[in-house]
């Protein structure tokens, strides 16, 4: 929205169900997950003691899984797909992490609308988009649905008559 609140860029009337997109990749690194531990206080040892990692079904150290899902978020962000037609979360549903990501891994994002619906105010609907993480190999290693409201175009023009 643009500060005399008219609707600018994307609104939720560019988004169609089916649409997909997906991100360029991000190599996960030591360093991140070490300032992710650092960050949230989460020193588990499966992510910070190599050690302690190697005796596990894993092997060795894997990311934390919230990082992943917030390296997940950051990437379709940085990819512009929703412009400024956002105006909030709503709700993250049925998160799963479904493989270890490891450091060196680079992750990418495919993202498509699922569902597109009305929200509680009229000048809103709801975004419904469905997260797959993938690594370098194509394997997916955390899903997620993301719901968002976001702004209504129709109604905002109507309103500025």
């Amino acid at each position: 929205m643009s500060v005399s609140g008219k609707a600018t860029g994307k609104t939720i009337e560019d988004f169609q169900v089916g649409e997909t997109i997906e991100t360029s990749g991000r190599t996960v690194e030591m360093s991140d997950i070490l300032t992710f531990a650092g960050l949230t206080g989460d020193h588990y040892p499966l992510h910070v003691n190599e050690e302690y990692a190697r005796t596990t079904q894993f092997g060795g150290r894997i990311a934390h899984g919230p990082l992943t899902f917030a390296f997940a978020v950051g990437q379709v962000a940085l990819h512009g797909w929703y412009g400024d037609a956002i105006v909030a979360l709503k709700e993250c549903d049925s998160l799963r992490a479904t493989a270890p990501v490891r450091p060196g891994d680079t992750l990418r994002v495919r993202a498509t609308v699922v569902e597109i619906a009305d929200a509680r105010r009229p000048e809103h609907g709801t975004l419904h988009v469905d997260y797959d993480v993938l690594n370098q190999q194509d394997t997916s290693v955390m899903t997620f649905r993301w719901i968002m409201i976001a702004h209504r175009r129709t109604l905002l023009e109507a309103s500025d008559d």
